[in-house]
């Protein structure tokens, strides 16, 4: 389906005559000449990207050798060029090819509805006229006639990106499929239930991303899994987002055959099911108790899955110590002294176990909650950052599987008095137990009640898994933990006030996964919902 329009060199260099469809002549765009049958052009003044027209370009035909839509310029030895044009496409049928002296790059016809830029730096060898333009091409569920609209076709010399081209706000959307793509498809509609852009057809254990420019306002975003397990992670490590300047605002992957989350542009906004705390929580307003701990787990449930070996690079930019020393070390929780220095300090990266036969050996990945506990290296739970910190992988070793608690008697103390030995009579449970020093005391205790919260719908079946585990929890998706933990941890965490720190980390963590720790946003939910 070709369609070429032809405009005449005007002997100006690199300028494209009538670029912007503002002149038109007998229901013709100036200085344009379309040399085939393939396609219809027509002056349209309502998708309008700038200026007061467009070129409506009505596909007709099939046929790929009908398709290219062209123009000549004069470029100059030497010379470099960046070509663009904006492109509006329909209905997500119909994709188009930039030409500039040869084909290059594709729009994406899944971005329908919106306006989108397709560019491409041209340096020219000669000086001589080149044609530039596009091809047309038909794609699966094409009907024989498609609309695109175009406008703002502009070559210049050493044209740099504008960074202000969209007029409305810059939305990042980013999709990686698992092992089955194909049973995946997606799309975003506006508060009127608008599609204003979808993805389907895609291919497997594949990353896709584009730029969105969208209007203030609330939209929707739902994600289908045909096969009914979404896209993340039995088989494969799927996930999605959406985000502005880096900050995410709604995220996840695990669902099961479908999965629909709202997010709300404008500068009241702050995100929607995601974003800044104001507006995250906004569902648990008014709630208490396990009501309120419910409504916080559908809040933070989807997070997305980053992989075990992604929090190396968390810890390289997230757990520096800033705080204490702030000398840019690894901020160990087994290691630090928060009144002196400490007997080793670890280097990023460099450090990381590694082999280790006594502490200093090297920092690793230590899951507060153990992995034990919830059957292994099991997903999303291995890589959730909110409850695996760095730690000297000494320490961590002896730490174990062992729940925290207070210890009367120490067979292990750490550099920084953390202990291993028999708990306390008072403590009202038994057995050997790991305990922090009060500094790292209300960070573990958050972390432990944000894993209540975080796996409420599967933390019940957890009790088998480890006899360490059993020690802690009780058996329900509600209370969680057994009577002498909660007592504890809310003990900690009341002696222990949330800290810039924390604060920072789980700033990070949502950037990072996308969900946060309640607890440290809200430090009064822990007792709105566990006080009795």
């Amino acid at each position: 389906m070709l369609s070429l329009l032809l405009v005449a060199n005007t002997g100006a260099y690199a300028e494209v005559e009538n670029g912007g469809f503002e002149t038109w002549s007998n229901s013709a765009p100036s200085g344009w000449t379309t040399i085939d049958t393939g396609i219809a052009v027509n002056e349209n003044k309502d998708i309008v990207k700038l200026g007061a027209s467009s070129a409506a370009i009505t596909v007709n035909t099939n046929s790929q050798s009908s398709t290219d839509l062209q123009q000549l310029v004069a470029v100059i030895s030497g010379q470099t060029y960046a070509f663009s044009t904006w492109i509006y496409h329909t209905e997500g049928n119909v994709k188009a090819r930039l030409y500039v002296d040869g084909y290059q790059g594709y729009s994406n016809e899944n971005l329908i509805n919106q306006w989108q830029k397709v560019d491409f730096n041209y340096t020219a060898s000669t000086s001589k006229n080149i044609a530039v333009g596009l091809r047309f091409y038909d794609t699966a569920g094409f009907d024989g006639s498609e609309i695109v609209y175009i406008d703002d076709f502009q070559p210049s010399v050493n044209e740099t990106p504008d960074p202000n081209a969209c007029a409305n706000t810059e939305v990042q959307f980013s999709l990686t499929t698992d092992n089955y793509g194909y049973e995946t498809n997606w799309s975003i509609k506006d508060s009127n239930s608008v599609e204003i852009v979808h993805g389907s057809n895609l291919s497997n254990n594949t990353s896709y991303e584009e730029n969105l420019c969208l209007v203030d306002g609330e939209y929707s975003f739902t994600i289908n899994d045909t096969y009914g397990d979404g896209i993340c992670c039995t088989y494969g490590n799927g996930s999605y987002d959406i985000s502005i300047s880096g900050k995410s605002l709604i995220s996840g992957g695990t669902f099961t055959n479908s999965e629909t989350k709202t997010f709300v542009i404008g500068n009241d906004s702050g995100g929607g099911s995601g974003g800044e705390p104001s507006a995250y929580y906004e569902a648990a307003i008014g709630k208490s108790g396990y009501v309120l701990k419910a409504a916080l787990h559908n809040i933070i449930k989807a997070h997305t899955v980053k992989g075990y070996s992604a929090l190396w690079t968390f810890y390289e930019s997230h757990s520096l110590d800033n705080y204490y020393e702030k000398d840019g070390s690894i901020l160990d929780i087994y290691s630090e002294n928060p009144s002196g220095s400490e007997s080793y300090v670890y280097t990023k990266v460099t450090n990381q176990c590694g082999n280790y036969s006594a502490e200093g050996g090297c920092y690793n990945r230590e899951h507060s909650f153990p992995k034990s506990w919830f059957g292994g290296k099991i997903e999303p739970m291995n890589s959730d950052v909110h409850h695996i910190f760095a730690t000297d992988g000494f320490v961590n070793s002896k730490r174990s599987g062992y729940p925290y608690g207070e210890v009367a008697t120490a067979s292990f103390t750490s550099t920084n008095n953390s202990k291993l030995g028999t708990a306390t009579t008072t403590l009202g449970y038994s057995g050997t137990v790991f305990e922090p020093i009060d500094e790292f005391k209300g960070d573990l205790a958050r972390a432990h009640l944000y894993m209540a919260v975080r796996y409420e719908d599967v933390i019940s079946t957890w009790t088998n898994n480890s006899v360490y585990g059993a020690a802690i929890l009780d058996g329900s998706s509600e209370q969680v933990f057994k009577p002498w933990v909660i007592t504890m941890l809310l003990r900690w965490h009341k002696n222990d006030p949330v800290s810039q720190k924390e604060i920072d980390r789980n700033e990070a963590g949502f950037t990072h996964q996308g969900n946060r720790n309640p607890f440290i946003d809200h430090p009064e939910f822990v007792d709105q919902i566990w006080s009795n």
